[in-house]
């Protein structure tokens, strides 16, 4: 990661990836799959790579979108994503030599109440009519022969096949890694608008300099809303902020993943056990706060409370 330096592309037209805030996966993504078009960019980064959301979420990647979204445009989405992710798990390594901890996970996903046993095997029935690998419901018995340790107070669990995991921060350094191999510029910037001419974009304004290009992708993640001075339409986009644990847990890892009402519980290929989450509509405030550590652990402990220990 550099300063740019425009001096040697204002005599050659590239095309920009104006991350202009962070690195978000999408923009990586992108820079990536142009490069493999033949399409050389340059990716305009201010902070550091994978140092916001992208680089410390979770890296769960479950076929629920699928399922839930069936025969919509964004359950085909969901399919294609995870077959994309199937195949990166391995091209990436080759190309990089970077793992990516990309492995197949099945989950559990608990029901406490009459309610949510109902909603969630109303779920499984029609999963079953809808898509290939369909979840199934377990008794609490059942789910206790798959994890142990879960809490008996469970009357039961939906078992999801087809999901996977993977540590975000690694992939985002091997798409980074893998696109400056294809060509890929990436280096640090502020932009604060794009040039226009003839009613079109020709070039990114930073601070102090300009780069001129063919076309602009916009990859700003929560901080889209910035851009929407620079298009003249308003692009409401805003933060969610999430927290996430990691803790030394005592026993052996975990044997799926455990999901309960939005939050989950997995241990991952570093040993920790990963769990959260909050959403708290707060801004950019990214500081760790003692009340989104008791929303955790009280959501964890309901779901494993042996873990109390």
């Amino acid at each position: 990661m550099k300063k740019l330096n425009t001096s040697s592309l204002k005599s050659k037209k590239r095309d920009i990836l104006t991350d202009a805030l962070l690195i978000t996966i999408a923009g990586i993504s992108a820079a990536y799959f142009l490069g493999k078009a033949g399409v050389k960019t340059t990716v305009v980064e201010r902070d550091s790579i994978g140092s916001h959301a992208s680089g410390f979420a979770y890296g769960e990647l479950s076929p629920a979108v699928e399922t839930a979204f069936y025969g919509t445009p964004v359950a085909r989405l969901a399919k294609e994503g995870m077959s994309l992710h199937n195949e990166l798990g391995q091209s990436l390594f080759e190309e990089t030599g970077i793992n990516t901890e990309y492995r197949h996970r099945p989950s559990i996903t608990l029901s406490f109440s009459r309610n949510e046993a109902r909603l969630a095997k109303d779920l499984v029935s029609n999963s079953a009519r809808q898509v290939e690998q369909a979840p199934r419901w377990l008794d609490i018995e059942e789910a206790l022969v798959l994890e142990p340790r879960i809490s008996h107070r469970a009357l039961g669990a939906v078992y999801t096949e087809g999901g996977a995991d993977l540590e975000p921060y690694r992939l985002i350094l091997a798409l980074a890694r893998a696109a400056e191999a294809l060509g890929t510029t990436i280096g640090h910037g502020q932009v604060t608008g794009l040039k226009r001419e003839g009613g079109r974009v020709v070039g990114v304004k930073l601070e102090d300099e300009e780069i001129h290009c063919d076309r602009v992708v916009l990859a700003m993640g929560p901080w889209s809303g910035e851009a929407s001075s620079w298009l003249k339409t308003s692009i409401r986009v805003s933060p969610l902020k999430g927290q996430i644990l990691r803790l030394l847990a005592p026993g052996p890892p975990l044997n799926c993943s455990v999901d309960w009402a939005g939050n989950y519980a997995t241990t991952k290929p570093d040993g920790l056990l990963w769990t959260g989450t909050t959403e708290e509509h707060v801004g950019f405030d990214e500081a760790p706060n003692p009340q989104g550590l008791d929303s955790i652990m009280g959501s964890l402990l309901n779901m494993i409370p042996s873990l109390g220990q």
